[in-house]
Order: structure tokens, then C-alpha cells, then sequence
């Protein structure tokens, strides 16, 4: 409907916000509505807004105190572990040294029978050459003899068997 001021505004051609005559009407309802907002915001609103605030701050607050104990209890376990990697490389230093005596152990018994078994062998083995060297010597006296025997009976002499043998002798000796 059209009351009278909003048809002679029309009429005027001026903005009816803008008309003198209706500002009484204008700031009343600007009063009430400004207080209908003022007590929706301070009664509802801001409360709500106020809550949801102290929640996000109190759950901030929470998780931030909960990672900061996370990363003590990081720091203690990365402590732990380099402490345990210690001790770990201390007994497998241990183990490698006990490791390394007992082998040298067994290869110094085993060097040990080694040279027992050597010492035998070469023992025995010097027996058996004097052994052969005797023999050789009483095979090759005992070539001497004969060829010297031979010899004498071919340049027509008499042989003598204690003195070629007596000669073979001392010419053996030396």
C-alpha cells in the first residue's frame, strides 16, 4: 500500500530514506532493531562463539602439552637405544676379542702339533738317510774292494784281501 509520504517522495523524486518527515519513524526502528541484534549476539551468539573458542584453545592447549610429552618420551627412547647400541657394540667387541684369543689358542696348539709332527718326521727322516748313507758307504766299500781286487788281479799281482780292504779303508777315511 502507498501512504502518503512514500507517493509524494515518488512524486519528488527524492529517495524516501532521505525524506526529513519519516526519520522519526526510521531511527525508532533502527533503536529496535539494533537492540534485537545486541541482545541475540550477547545473549546466543557471542556465548556460543566464546564456548567453541575456549573448546579450540583448550584442545590446542591439550594437544600441545600431549606432543610435547610425545617428544620427551622420543627423546628418552632415542636415548635409551643409543645407549643399548653402545652396549651392544662393547659386548660384540667382547665376543669378537674372546673369539679371536680362542682361535689364536687353537691355531697356536695346532702350529704346536704341527711342529711336533715336523720335528718327528725330520728325525725319522734323518735316521733313514744316515741309515742309507751307512749303506752307501758299505756298498761302495765294498765296490772299492772288489774293484781293487780286480784290478790288482789284472795287472798279475797277488790280491790280498785284508790289505785292499785295509787300503779301501784308510783311503775312505779320509
Amino acid at each position: 500500500m502507498a501512504t502518503p509520504a512514500t507517493t509524494e517522495a515518488a512524486s519528488s523524486g527524492t529517495m524516501p530514506q532521505l525524506d526529513f518527515s519519516t526519520f522519526p519513524n526510521q531511527i525508532f526502528w533502527l533503536v529496535v532493531t539494533l537492540v534485537v541484534i545486541y541482545l541475540v549476539l550477547s545473549r546466543i551468539g557471542l556465548p556460543r562463539i566464546a564456548g567453541i573458542l575456549a573448546e579450540r584453545r583448550g584442545t590446542i592447549s591439550g594437544d600441545l602439552a600431549a606432543a610435547e610429552e610425545l617428544k620427551q618420551k622420543a627423546v628418552a627412547a632415542e636415548k635409551s637405544y643409543q645407549d643399548a647400541l653402545v652396549q651392544a657394540r662393547a659386548e660384540g667387541a667382547k665376543i669378537i676379542a674372546a673369539a679371536k684369543a680362542e682361535i689364536q689358542k687353537g691355531l697356536d696348539a695346532a702350529t704346536a702339533k704341527a711342529d711336533a709332527q715336523i720335528a718327528a718326521k725330520a728325525a725319522e727322516s734323518e735316521g733313514r738317510i744316515a741309515e742309507i748313507k751307512a749303506g752307501a758307504m758299505d756298498a761302495v766299500a765294498e765296490v772299492a774292494k772288489d774293484t781293487a781286487g780286480a784290478l790288482v788281479t789284472a795287472l798279475g799281482g797277488q790280491a790280498d784281501a785284508k790289505a785292499i780292504s785295509a787300503a779301501v779303508s784308510a783311503r775312505m777315511k779320509g
